[in-house]
């Protein structure tokens, strides 16, 4: 079993995130269980306050040392993520590496930010998830711990749709369609109605290369690909620039 801990001063937060899609039947198999922790509950402020301002001045409020190193003295054997704009951008790769941690905790930031020393002495690793700020770090969390929980074996009913995901293997995912065949002049492309699975899989390939090269081309500079996949992609600039010039 995988065990997330989640540090927040917002424990509620995370009450409905426990209840719905993967994590619930993560949680309902067993395969994770998920620990909150209100990091109030180790402050000895009669108030339950956990901030105080910065020294030295300047806006907001900032997460105090001492109950966050209490908190997690409760917690043993433990890779422990501080979720942090300045932290290094999460990745699939980063979502994969992490799945093979059996115990992880996650800070959840709050206010202006932490104490420094927090990072410095408490803290294994800071992970940002965009070049953007939140209010706090449970949302970030929260998408963490969901894209880790569905890659364990036995969550998700379909290891072959995870495996074809999007940013695996440093690809963008192919167009999917569904019911109905046609809808608004739109039609679902021919070969996916041929039944020809060997065709479909191929024309699938060239589709997730074209789209890494249209949407993400950066992406494929991390790609070795091979001779089919050199044709493939050839055959997709060809047909898009067709496409364009109608």
């Amino acid at each position: 079993m995988k065990l997330f801990n989640l540090l927040t001063v917002y424990p509620k937060f995370f009450e409905s995130f426990k209840n719905y899609g993967l994590i619930k039947k993560g949680l309902d198999r067993n395969l994770i269980a998920v620990n909150i922790i209100d990091i109030r509950d180790f402050t000895n402020d009669k108030h339950k306050r956990v901030d105080f301002r910065p020294i030295g001045g300047g806006p907001g409020m900032i997460i105090q040392y001492e109950p966050v190193r209490e908190a997690l003295n409760q917690i043993s054997q433990t890779k422990i993520i501080l979720l942090s704009p300045q932290g290094k951008p999460l990745t699939q790769s980063k979502l994969i590496q992490l799945s093979t941690e059996n115990n992880i905790t996650f800070v959840c930031g709050r206010y202006e930010g932490v104490d420094e020393r927090i990072i410095e002495n408490l803290i294994d690793e800071e992970i940002s998830i965009g070049d953007y700020v939140l209010s706090g770090g449970e949302m970030p969390a929260s998408i963490i711990v969901e894209g880790i929980t569905r890659l364990i074996p036995g969550v998700a009913e379909n290891i072959e749709s995870i495996e074809n995901d999007s940013f695996n293997n440093n690809l963008l995912d192919y167009p999917h369609y569904t019911k109905p065949n046609k809808i608004d002049g739109l039609a679902v492309p021919d070969i996916l109605l041929s039944g020809n699975h060997q065709e479909i899989s191929r024309w699938r390939r060239k589709q997730s290369l074209g789209m890494t090269y249209l949407k993400r081309p950066d992406l494929l500079k991390n790609v070795n690909l091979s001779k089919e996949d050199d044709r493939l992609l050839q055959e997709f600039i060809a047909e898009h620039k067709v496409n364009k010039s109608d």
